[in-house]
């Protein structure tokens, strides 16, 4: 029989099961959230890859040429010096960074085509597995 003073409440041994059950439930849900965030990033550098691809393109289109390595990609954004034929800019806004804030790699010409367009990955080394892979225009 309780009386009218006598305080109801949890346990200690119940706030414990509960944060252990909460944990056990982060620690499934959580690498898989993770993960799907990494591949997210992926295809976001794949997707900015082929839309500043699609640019170079118009640039070859209208200046007869893809931009020189050292005019690198700005050159879809500013007109280079010398360049008359030049239509831009070719693309709405600033050349965009990957997903991990670095600069994307652009040569021209290129070692697997006419210009080599790529990011280098999370790790922001060459070469790599997973989010650490480079992301290529030639792949």
């Amino acid at each position: 029989m309780k009386g009218p003073h006598q305080q109801q409440g949890f346990t200690l041994l119940e706030l414990l099961v509960v944060l252990v059950v909460l944990g056990l439930l982060a620690g499934i849900v959580a690498p898989k959230y993770f993960g799907q965030l990494g591949r997210s990033e992926i295809k976001v550098a794949q997707a900015q890859i082929e839309g500043l691809s699609k640019a170079l393109d118009l640039y070859r289109l209208d200046v007869g040429r893809y931009p020189s390595t050292e005019q690198g990609l700005n050159s879809l954004v500013i007109a280079p010096n010398n360049e008359p034929k030049w239509g831009g800019p070719y693309l709405q806004k600033s050349v965009p960074q990957d997903p991990w804030s670095q600069d994307y790699i652009y040569r021209s010409p290129g070692e697997y085509g006419d210009y080599d367009l790529l990011s280098l990955g999370k790790d922001s080394q060459p070469g790599g597995d997973g989010e650490n892979a480079d992301i290529t225009s030639w792949q």
